[in-house]
């Protein structure tokens, strides 16, 4: 089983410039896991101290955001394409 992990070009910098990796990760505990083994750098951007998800981070299967088909606890399925996405805000109101 693969699925595809694409990030967006603002994590590139901790992946050696790589867009997209495959992972055989069944969840994301497991996807997280991989993250560490291959790019610690990015890692690090994306896990708090305690080695949870940052809050500000989005992650969406398939278009469809992780938290709506169950979270950590969703199962990968061959094929899906994972994304990785930092919220971004800012502004004046």
């Amino acid at each position: 089983m693969a699925i595809k992990v694409v990030l967006p070009t603002a994590f590139t910098r901790h992946t050696d410039g790589r867009k997209q990796f495959d992972s055989s990760a069944h969840d994301l505990p497991g996807l997280l896991a991989d993250i560490d083994q291959t790019f610690p750098a990015l890692s690090t951007q994306i896990k708090d101290d305690d080695g949870k998800l940052r809050r500000f981070i989005n992650i969406y299967v398939n278009d469809e955001d992780i938290r709506f088909l169950g979270g950590e606890s969703y199962a990968f399925k061959d094929g899906d394409e994972v994304m990785l996405i930092p919220s971004i805000a800012g502004g004046k109101i």
